[in-house]
């Protein structure tokens, strides 16, 4: 008998920074260690991760971080934990791990314990054990994991769908799938992010004939975004193009080298005289590929539409194909590029949203491996609350009692013991990392709150230099602002604002004694000011008060 308890620490009601922790009788297993993009809102901030305290004060006891396949939302926080815990281990298929260790390369990171896996080939960890079993995925070599107990088998799907044109490193294993669900599961933990679409994904996520007929219609040019890590996609464009006169011209060292990689490793087919230079750029038959990064949606489209790309301008005979379906928090973005094109007079096809599926489970699909897997347990896991609700009424139509059906947020403990499921209280303290760069723990909310307050309000700086021995005031004060006003047309705002950090200035210096009492100077200067700017512009910029003496 056994005490398991699962919990997340990244994934639930959000969408990314998927990390799940199981606990086997005080052995650990982490199922993926993802990032999240938060584009617009937290000004500056480049992704958000798992806080993993957890990990650092567990980290004798943790067997493994095991990874379902390389995308960011699943493997991005890799990098940081080792900076940290350098000595956890790290399982993944080839293809995962080769993605981690190039991110490893950016960071400069040296020491790591890599464990290559294959798929149905069995992890051993003392009395429990580990088996990977393929699924498909956009990208090929992923995996779902099942975690053997004394109790039965904890399944975590990872991201999937049932397609039955796939092949190779991307055919999913249904018959190791239904062989598990023979044996006895306690609890599945499935995707959710596509638990409200009706019917299978499948065949809504290949694309191939909506690329074939973007082709036929359009005779010249084609500029085309692709997300370099959606290996699938890329493979349906070049098939397609294949078939036509047309060369593909890859822009981008590192689109190019994912491209390149995977064609040497066999995870791309592709006829490498089909890929052109940049001597084909203004050639009308070319199809140029630019990657698309879910960091900065867009930008390097928005760079070539802006006219600051080196090497393509765009013309009115060129079609701007945008080859993924916009994602949740992204549809507002993709109507101002399309807007944008349009006003270059040149021509915008993008992929539907509502036509056009990820390469993740729907309701069916989820249907399907609840049958295989048949678990007396369900746990809806990666996803919006929304969609973790809808995940788990499927789960209930198809014979999971109400009961057995477990709805989480980051951070709530979910206890079997004996394999009958506990009612616990038991809460684990979540919270995320905001990342900038390559700072983590600057980046709070007080840091955001300034970038807000200067993105909206702007910055007044206030200088003034003061006699080191008489402490009268030789210089000053000078105004220097940006983004509050137009500094030509605010004049006599400006004057005012002199006069009053001027008499602040000298109501604190004492003559007698020569004293300057300088935070006081700053705090009744940002007071003052902070007054008399809402009352004239209803706005409250930054203030910064600097005094020096000579």
């Amino acid at each position: 008998m056994s005490k398991i308890r699962i919990f997340s620490l990244g994934g639930l009601n959000e969408d990314g920074k998927n990390m799940y922790i199981v606990d086997v009788d005080e052995e650990i297993y982490v199922f993926d260690a993802g990032i999240k993009y938060d584009n617009d809102i937290n000004l500056g901030i480049d992704y958000i991760i798992p806080n993993f305290d957890y990990l650092v004060e567990n980290r004798k006891k943790i067997k493994g971080i095991f990874l379902t396949h390389g995308h960011d939302s699943n493997m991005g926080a890799v990098a940081d934990i080792l900076e940290v815990i350098p000595e956890i281990n790290v399982y993944g298929t080839k293809l995962t791990l080769e993605i981690v260790k190039s991110e490893l390369s950016n960071e400069e990171i040296k020491k790591y314990n890599f464990k290559e896996i294959r798929p149905h080939s069995k992890l051993e960890f003392g009395k429990n054990y580990i088996f990977p079993i393929s699924v498909t995925h956009s990208i090929p070599d992923a995996v779902c994991y099942v975690l053997y107990t004394e109790d039965g088998a904890i399944v975590y799907t990872g991201d999937f769908v049932f397609d039955s044109t796939m092949k190779g490193s991307y055919k999913t294993d249904i018959g190791k799938l239904a062989y598990v669900g023979k044996q006895g599961v306690l609890c599945l933990m499935a995707e959710s992010m596509y638990a409200d679409k009706a019917g299978h994904t499948s065949p809504n996520n290949r694309v191939a004939d909506f690329i074939r007929e973007v082709l036929r219609k359009n005779e010249n040019r084609i500029i085309a975004t692709i997300f370099p890590a959606h290996f699938y996609r890329i493979q349906e464009i070049f098939d397609e193009v294949s078939k036509t006169h047309r060369k593909i011209v890859v822009m981008g060292k590192k689109l190019q080298e994912v491209i390149n990689n995977a064609i040497d490793n066999n995870y791309l087919s592709i006829d490498k005289k089909k890929i052109g230079n940049l001597a084909d750029l203004e050639l009308k038959d070319t199809v140029i590929l630019i990657s698309d990064e879910k960091e900065k949606p867009f930008a390097n489209l928005e760079r070539i539409i802006k006219g600051y790309d080196k090497y393509i301008k765009i013309k009115e005979t060129d079609t701007i194909f945008i080859t993924e379906p916009s994602y949740p928090g992204i549809e507002k973005r993709t109507a101002i590029i399309m807007d944008e094109i349009a006003m270059l007079g040149a021509n915008a096809v993008s992929l539907s949203s509502k036509n056009h599926l990820l390469h993740h489970a729907s309701r069916e699909d989820l249907m399907l491996m609840i049958d295989l897997i048949n678990p007396k347990y369900y746990f809806p896991v990666k996803g919006e609350y929304r969609n973790q609700y809808a995940n788990a009424e499927l789960a209930e139509e198809v014979g999971i009692p109400k009961e057995n059906i477990i709805l989480k947020e980051n951070g709530d403990v979910v206890e079997f013991v004996g394999g009958k499921l506990q009612n616990t209280s038991e809460h684990i303290d979540v919270d995320q990392i905001l990342v900038d760069g390559k700072n983590q723990g600057d980046i709070g909310n007080l840091v955001l709150k300034d970038r807000e307050m200067l993105g909206e309000n702007g910055i007044v700086i206030i200088s003034c230099t003061l006699d080191k021995l008489t402490k009268t005031i030789l210089g000053g004060p000078e105004i220097l602002t940006r983004g509050f006003v137009y500094v030509k047309e605010s004049q006599d705002l400006l004057e005012d604002t002199k006069v009053i950090s001027r008499q602040v200035i000298e109501d604190n210096i004492e003559p007698a004694t020569k004293r300057v009492d300088y935070s006081k100077i700053k705090n009744e200067v940002r007071d003052k000011l902070g007054k008399f700017f809402y009352q004239e512009t209803e706005t409250r910029p930054m203030i910064i008060t600097v005094i020096q003496e000579v």
